[in-house]
Order: structure tokens, then sequence, then C-alpha cells
């Protein structure tokens, strides 16, 4: 059987280290995803190559294909190899723009066609994550996190799972908590997406909560 594992993390780099530690540990990149927030434009400084094309819901099957094999949209990213190597950007609703790749991009993006859920929401819980877990995934990235979401067989879930840890990954239940605890209810698609700035500020709240 084959279960799905899902891990938060405050920016790219750190998921970068995530993806590259599960595919050093024989995971598939096609069993990978990464959902990373670009509201600080990072993909687009120098050192680090870009297309100019953006997906967003709607757009033909060919153009999604290519980031959900993590190849053909996007460029290759400081020469990362594997899924790293096909990143590209998009848009998912309430989100803003990402840069992203893997199986979770396609159904994201397909759910945000017409999922009433939201693009990112109706990917995540269609996966089997749990829809309170998934809103706070969402909103995560919102605010500049990034998303690793890896299928893996049963036997391999608690061991891949403290590679993903071990990568320094966000304690999803306790960031709810503390979202709660400031006013947030539930990821909102209607939303603007997150400035540098907001970015910025909320990684600084939230510096210390790390798993």
């Amino acid at each position: 059987m084959t279960v799905t594992i899902t891990r938060l993390y405050s920016d790219y780099p750190t998921a970068s280290q995530a993806v590259n530690a599960l595919e050093a540990a024989g995971v598939p990149a096609k069993d990978i995803s990464l959902v990373a927030s670009n509201a600080d434009n990072w993909y687009s400084h120098p050192g680090h190559a870009r297309d100019d094309k953006m997906v967003t819901a709607g757009q033909p099957d060919s153009a999604i294909k290519g980031v959900e094999t993590g190849a053909g949209l996007g460029t290759a990213v400081g020469g990362a190899a594997g899924l790293l190597a096909g990143l590209g950007l998009l848009a998912i609703p309430g989100v803003g723009p990402v840069v992203a790749a893997g199986w979770l991009v396609a159904t994201a993006v397909g759910a945000a066609a017409g999922a009433t859920a939201g693009g990112l929401i109706g990917g995540l819980t269609g996966a089997g994550v749990s829809e309170g877990d998934a809103h706070v995934y969402a909103e995560g990235v919102r605010r500049g996190g990034s998303l690793v979401t890896v299928r893996v067989p049963d036997a391999d879930k608690s061991r891949l799972e403290s590679v993903l840890d071990h990568q320094g990954s966000i304690d999803v239940r306790a960031r709810g908590q503390a979202y709660r605890s400031a006013g947030w209810k539930t990821f909102d698609e209607k939303l603007p997406p997150y400035t540098p700035d907001q970015v910025n500020q909320d990684r600084g709240l939230y510096r210390r909560d790390m798993m």
C-alpha cells in the first residue's frame, strides 16, 4: 500500500535539502512533489535560471504535464538534479506564484480549475491529507513556506518521515495552533498573496517553531 507524507518547511532552500535527502534515500523523483512560495521573487534572482512561462488553472494538460513530471516547464536551478532540475512557475488561487514540480502540482492545478475547496486544498485532501492539516499547509505556503509531499510504500513510512523531519520540518499542529491564536481560521483563496515584507515578518515570528 502507498501512503502520502507531507511536510512544511520555512523556505525553499530547506525544502530542497529535504527533496535531496529523499532522493538519496532511494525515493524516485516521480513520487516527490515540491511547492515553494515565490512571494519574495527568489526564483528570478541572479543564479536561479527560470522560464518566463507560468501555468495557471485552466491551461492545457500539456503545460501542466511539464510541471507534474518535474521537467519541461522550468529550467535547471543552480545545476540541481532529479526533481529540482525541472522546477517551473505557476499560480495557485489564494497562494499566488509558486515554484513547483511533481505529481501533486498537476492535481492542485486541476483542482483549481473547478474544485470548491481550492487548488492546493483539493490536491492535498485528494492525496489523503486531512482537511484541517491541508488548510495549515496551504496557509503556510501562502506565508512563504515550502511544501514537500511524497508517495511511499507503507513499509517505508517511518523511515522516510524521519528523513524529512531531520531536515527541519515545521510541526504543522503547533503552527496551526499559532495561526489560530492570532485570529486565523482557515485558508482563504480569496485573500491576496503575501508580500515579501509580510513573508519576512512571518518567518521571523515562527523561526523557533521547528521540529
